[in-house]
């Protein structure tokens, strides 16, 4: 908010005490601004969320957000978007009345210096303060599992190698893109979309049998760092220094940096369960599963500074580079338990790939969400069409601009050296395999959908 409004003067110190008294007059003026607009956008947006979940219709829904956001109507992305500028203009007619009266004798000084915020950037939309889970740390390593201070235990007995993990970044439409890091810098969170059995005592047996089937799958194909069973355990799968193949295309971004291709950059944390399209998280997802997830994030977190604003589920972050539409894969979609596991409500936050490259969505998509995440898809247009009226130019335009970045993006990453022979090519880090483990009590049935 500084940099937009310059700076505030103040008298020189001869002038006495009164103008700063002038000063604070001034600082409290704005806060009390700053203050409203934040509650009036806040009271908007419930109102907002509340009356979006009661259109059925996916169009419809889209078409009301968009326009209770300030946005054009659907469809018509030629046309300049709505101007919202009331929105600052109490905070800038507050700190105009005041310096009309007191600016004469005031030297500069920051906004900041008398007590003003500055506004939360788009990437930062939805994410609270990250004070970080405290420390966790190994108490004891035994052949098969590891324990730790937060009460975590990790089953080992699975765990494999495999290829160690890229380090790529490279500076693109002026901000740096991770393609791979030698860090994890985040957590992708899955669901198995496999077969779940009933989690009752009289399926005990069938519930262990599935889950062993399961694990030994997902570990023949790398596919994760980590599952958590129907009973809560957490298994190591891929070992955490090396690549899981969970996330394929996918894209995220930060206040610093964008991520692309999660495989190399962020650790891959699967539930055997299933998704609930656009619902809350059911009975397929069991409290020994997010009780473990959140021991588990805990420990992550804390051994590689992991923000929480880099921890997102898979939905958010896969694309489809040929259709340039977001939700390659659905998998939490919706009714993932953010605060259960300690974490700020991600689903709120712009996506990356909407508002950076100028991806889509379409219907099935917002079918597969939850009203918690239309804030995020709304804020991400708004985002675009914001842009595109700055430049003069149609939002479409601005999209084509985007995603020619992304292509840009994907020469860079192709154009990389290629795997170590005997490993997973370097093409298995930027095509997504999407993998099924079907099972059944006579049978045990393996089903691989390639997109």
């Amino acid at each position: 908010m500084g940099d937009r409004w310059g700076t505030i003067q103040k008298r020189d110190r001869a002038g006495g005490a009164g103008q700063w008294r002038g000063a604070g007059l001034v600082a409290r003026l704005a806060g009390a601004a700053v203050r409203f607009v934040r509650w009036w956008r806040l009271s908007r947006s419930r109102r907002v969320e509340w009356r979006a979940q009661a259109i059925r219709d996916p169009k419809e829904r889209l078409r009301y957000l968009r326009a209770a956001m300030g946005t054009v109507s659907l469809g018509n992305e030629d046309a300049p978007a709505r101007f919202t500028r009331w929105r600052a203009g109490a905070v800038g007619i507050a700190v105009l009345a005041a310096g009309v009266l007191l600016a004469p004798a005031w030297e500069s000084r920051s906004v900041e210096a008398v007590g003003l915020d500055r506004e939360i950037p788009l990437e930062d939309a939805g994410a609270g303060e990250d004070r970080g889970p405290g420390k966790v740390w190994l108490v004891e390593e035994k052949d098969g599992h590891e324990v730790f201070s937060n009460g975590l235990r990790v089953e080992t007995a699975y765990a494999v190698s495999n290829e160690p993990r890229r380090v790529m970044q490279f500076e693109e439409g002026g901000r740096m893109v991770v393609a791979g890091s030698a860090r994890p810098r985040g957590i992708v969170f899955h669901t198995t979309e496999s077969h779940i059995a009933p989690f009752e005592e009289s399926e005990n047996q069938r519930l262990r049998r599935v889950g062993k089937w399961l694990l030994e799958f997902v570990r023949d194909q790398r596919a994760y760092h980590y599952l958590i069973d129907r009973f809560g355990r957490v298994h190591r799968v891929v070992k955490e220094d090396d690549a899981a193949w969970h996330a394929g295309h996918s894209l995220w971004a930060d206040r610093e940096q964008t991520y692309a291709y999660l495989n190399h950059s962020f650790l891959g944390v699967a539930f055997e369960s299933v998704t609930n399209p656009g619902g809350e998280i059911g009975a397929v997802v069991t409290p020994a599963q997010i009780h473990a997830a959140r021991t588990l994030t805990e420990m992550l977190r804390g051994r590689y500074r992991i923000a929480a604003v880099n921890c997102v589920t898979h939905a958010q972050v896969s694309v489809n580079p040929a259709s340039f539409l977001i939700g390659a894969h659905t998998d939490w979609a919706a009714g993932f338990p953010f605060s259960e596991m300690g974490l700020p409500d991600n689903y709120e936050r712009p996506l990356a790939a909407l508002y950076a490259y100028g991806f889509g969505y379409d219907d099935e998509f917002v079918r597969a969400t939850g009203a918690r995440m239309w804030k995020g898809l709304a804020l991400s247009e708004d985002q675009v069409r914001q842009e595109a009226t700055a430049r003069g130019i149609p939002v479409r335009n601005r999209r084509d601009q985007l995603r020619q970045q992304y292509r840009s993006i994907l020469a860079r990453i192709d154009g990389a050296a290629p795997a170590p022979a005997g490993a997973h090519s370097r093409g298995e880090a930027v095509h997504s395999l999407k993998r099924t483990a079907t099972r059944t009590a006579g049978e045990k049935r393996t089903e691989e959908v390639r997109e």
